[in-house]
């Protein structure tokens, strides 16, 4: 076919895909009014999951299934506007990673309401200024954060879903390395490029700040400083990158959590994951024993983290991963066997698996 006739397909085709695109809005839509009246949640994670993970069976190419999730990633998102408008606090300013993972998971024609630290995200939640709040959890390469963990301890929010995103810092600042006297940022990405600072800015003094972000706005007015961010903070600032891939791992990859008031249904065809926060007894084997009711059962425990109780000195908590739903009677039966002989259980949010 010549050019003009395949640009003709094309148009052709487009006119199609916009006439079934306005049609699935409004279908959504009509769901929105209907989740009203019942007084349901307009954005389940799991229904979302099981909507993708379905596209992608039937996905016969050249699409990757990625690319499938993105341009139903800004379908949802548009169908969600129109059912309600919804909106997402972060932990910002804008540009942040966890303001990129936000995007990531909610789409373009969402509202977006930047907090200055992970307790306003939850605060903005829980008073129902924000539907929901996206929050760094944890660091392929730093490990936990220790913020947003300690805020479960007194928050009844529940984790509705998780992202992952690929973490690249580069070094920003408005002179060359062997100028740059003081380098800002916040402590897990700090923490992620240890060993380039170490390399590459042995002389330069470090300094934490609330978020990435901050550290580009602090180098932006600092001629001698430079901040760790990402190339968006760079571009949204007008503070030049002086050096790029700075993370020390090139797996560098954030976990985050999205967190609401009601945690996700069970859906088929979809894998969970369930978060957990116990105490155990002072006793030999007290943590064995917890961890048995898992295991026994043929659950895979994910992750298993301990932070202080914040109560009493040297008394820990644990922070469980499990794969399953709370709704599914292994899981379920595994809490009840906790409760029997945990001082304190506490279930976070089950939410998909999404990887």
């Amino acid at each position: 076919m010549d050019l003009d006739t395949l640009r003709k397909k094309i148009d052709e085709i487009d006119q199609e895909v916009l006439k079934l695109l306005n049609e699935r809005v409004r279908t959504a839509a009509q769901i929105g009014h209907v989740k009203r009246l019942e007084g349901s949640p307009i954005y389940v994670a799991s229904r979302e999951e099981q909507v993708l993970r379905k596209l992608g069976a039937l996905n016969q190419g050249p699409l990757s299934d990625e690319a499938i999730r993105a341009i139903y990633r800004e379908i949802m998102s548009a169908a969600i506007a129109l059912e309600k408008p919804m909106r997402i606090a972060y932990l910002g300013p804008e540009a942040t990673y966890t303001h990129q993972a936000a995007l990531k998971k909610f789409g373009a024609s969402i509202d977006y309401i930047a907090a200055p630290a992970i307790p306003d995200v939850f605060h903005l939640v829980a008073k129902g200024d924000a539907d929901h709040g996206v929050i760094p959890i944890e660091n392929s390469t730093e490990g936990a954060v220790s913020h947003s963990m300690d805020m479960f301890f007194e928050s009844d929010l529940k984790i509705c879903a998780q992202i992952f995103t690929p973490i690249s810092h580069s070094l920003i600042s408005l002179s060359q390395p062997n100028e740059i006297e003081r380098v800002y940022s916040k402590d897990q990405a700090i923490g992620q490029c240890r060993n380039w600072l170490h390399a590459h800015l042995p002389n330069a003094s470090i300094h934490t700040c609330d978020s990435t972000t901050k550290a580009v706005q602090i180098a932006k007015d600092d001629p001698k400083a430079a901040a760790i961010a990402s190339i968006l903070a760079s571009d949204l600032y007008g503070v030049p990158v002086v050096a790029e891939g700075i993370q020390d791992r090139l797996d560098n990859t954030t976990r985050f959590l999205v967190i609401g008031k009601e945690s996700s249904g069970f859906a088929k065809g979809v894998e969970f994951k369930t978060s957990f926060l116990i105490s155990v007894d002072h006793k030999v084997g007290a943590l064995e024993k917890a961890l048995g009711v898992f295991s026994s059962r043929g659950l895979n425990l994910s992750k298993i983290e301990s932070r202080p109780s914040g109560k009493t000195a040297w008394e820990y908590c644990f922070f469980l991963d499990v794969l399953g739903h709370f709704e599914e009677e292994t899981v379920a039966a595994a809490v009840e066997d906790l409760k029997a002989f945990c001082p304190f259980v506490k279930w976070l949010g089950s939410y998909p698996n999404a990887k």
